[in-house]
């Protein structure tokens, strides 16, 4: 519990140093955005944080090794929790009261600017949004920047026309955030699933992912050889989270006028492919951007899907109790995470 006199917080001091829990006090957060992007905005919204969450960037944060690390730095690229105290409000940012329980995911929080890894937050206001309705804090905390991008990703395939009935979708890092939580919403919106993994031969994965709805797993290896420029027409569309090889395999895969959504760069940010996808299939290549999407996309994101992945109850499958954690336990969890040996999302209690 934060008290009038510090809050804990778990601080990267140093590169390639593991973070450690301190306890700071509010004057040490900062009053203005330290993100390049909104350099200089007033942080208006001071946030009694209750839960963040464990991604791959926070793993990197936390570990030391996240590139152009600034230190000292408080990780957690999300965040969800009460207003204790809002300023300066102005006519066209959201308006936020004493008590209002708010989201942020990105914004560059936690790699650029102090972020949820702490009691307290102090942001501008323009990077929160309301807690959606009929959602707990917990269950945006399972959601968090993963789901939120997996839940953008979903949609640019829906919004661009691939239906249920055009074929399966291909989903690759399957085991991740945001790979678990796209399967999960797919699946719950009638899309036959196919996963890519690298831990296809483990029962445990192959359970776990076809709790969560897929219809068969790909062992990633299959992905990883030198792409053609074109294979056979496999899937209407695929999440992408991976890029590199694996992305270039999965382009020569989509079938006529497929749509491929890309968010994430695991396998390489290389992309070693031809034009034949594109100009022979009339495939398309979706960039996804979550960390500074406006408003609109988010509030749209989270009112079309949210539901969707609350009412299935999947969100406990992917973070279940065991799934919780205390800021004592996020340095361990995070280079396991960096080490692949972790599937689903982390939830990190403060």
């Amino acid at each position: 519990m934060a008290t009038t006199s510090g809050f804990r917080a778990l601080v990267t001091r140093a590169k390639k140093t593991l973070a450690k829990v301190e306890q700071l006090t509010r004057a040490e957060l900062p009053s203005t955005s330290t993100v390049k992007q909104s350099s200089g905005k007033e942080c208006n919204l001071t946030i009694r944080v209750s839960y963040s969450n464990l991604n791959y960037k926070d793993a990197l944060v936390v570990t030391g090794t996240y590139p152009g690390l600034k230190v000292p730095m408080v990780g957690g690229i999300d965040l969800v929790g009460k207003v204790v105290e809002a300023t300066k409000l102005s006519a066209d940012t959201a308006k936020f009261n004493v008590g209002d329980t708010v989201l942020v995911n990105g914004f560059g929080m936690g790699t650029d600017h102090s972020g949820g890894y702490a009691q307290e937050a102090k942001i501008p206001s323009e990077w929160a949004i309301p807690l959606p309705d009929e959602m707990t804090e917990l269950d945006a905390a399972k959601i968090g920047t993963a789901g939120y991008t997996s839940m953008l990703c979903v949609g640019a395939l829906v919004n661009s026309g691939v239906k249920p009935d055009d074929g399966p979708i291909i989903v690759t890092g399957a085991t991740g955030g945001v790979g678990s939580i796209a399967i999960a919403l797919l699946s719950q919106l009638g899309y036959e699933v196919v996963a890519v993994s690298g831990k296809a031969d483990d029962p445990e994965t192959n359970t776990y992912l076809k709790r969560l709805g897929v219809s068969s797993v790909v062992p990633r290896a299959e992905l990883e050889a030198e792409p053609k420029p074109l294979g056979k027409e496999l899937y209407a569309g695929c999440v992408d989270t991976v890029g590199g090889v694996v992305l270039a395999n999965v382009l020569s895969m989509i079938k006529y006028s497929g749509k491929v959504a890309n968010c994430g760069l695991a396998g390489g940010m290389a992309l070693s492919t031809t034009v034949a996808p594109f100009i022979l299939r009339g495939v398309s290549l979706l960039g996804i951007d979550s960390v500074f999407a406006d408003h609109a996309a988010r509030k749209q994101a989270y009112s079309t899907y949210g539901p969707v992945l609350v009412k299935s109850n999947l969100l406990n499958l992917i973070c279940d109790d065991s799934h919780i954690l205390e800021l004592e336990q996020v340095p361990e969890t995070a280079e396991k995470m960096l080490e692949g040996k972790i599937r689903g999302r982390y939830v990190v209690k403060l």
